[in-house]
């Protein structure tokens, strides 16, 4: 069965069923960790597919970790989209400036240079 664009396929020799999950390794831990499918192809991790993934076997001393494959969600949860909306609405609010009084001119303009005015008070 030949792999079609995009579709990963099991890492094992001579195996050309679909990959189901991703198996990798923690060397320090002396632990094979077991899990879902990753999003990308990494290439210290071994993608499975479902007949391997439940064969899997780790070397004498070894811990084999596995994390449910079934509870992988397809795109963002509720949650997610929520805070989105949320973010969306926030920006899209007008943006409300205090209104800032001039002050009022208390004195009589005498001279002017430019832009520049000399006032005098009237005491």
């Amino acid at each position: 069965m030949p792999a079609q664009q995009g579709l990963r396929t099991c890492s094992r020799t001579a195996c050309a069923r679909r990959a189901v999950a991703t198996l990798t390794y923690v060397y320090a831990d002396s632990t094979a960790v077991l899990g879902p499918l990753a999003t990308f192809a990494e290439p210290h991790a071994y993608d499975l597919c479902e007949t391997h993934s439940e064969r899997l076997s780790a070397p004498r001393g070894w811990e084999v970790l596995r994390l449910a494959l079934g509870t992988q969600q397809s795109g963002p949860s509720g949650d997610d989209l929520l805070a989105l909306a949320d973010a969306v609405r926030e920006a899209a609010r007008p943006v409300r400036r205090p209104v800032i009084e001039q002050p009022r001119e208390t004195g009589r303009e005498t001279a002017r240079k430019g832009h520049l005015r000399m006032l005098t008070s009237d005491d």
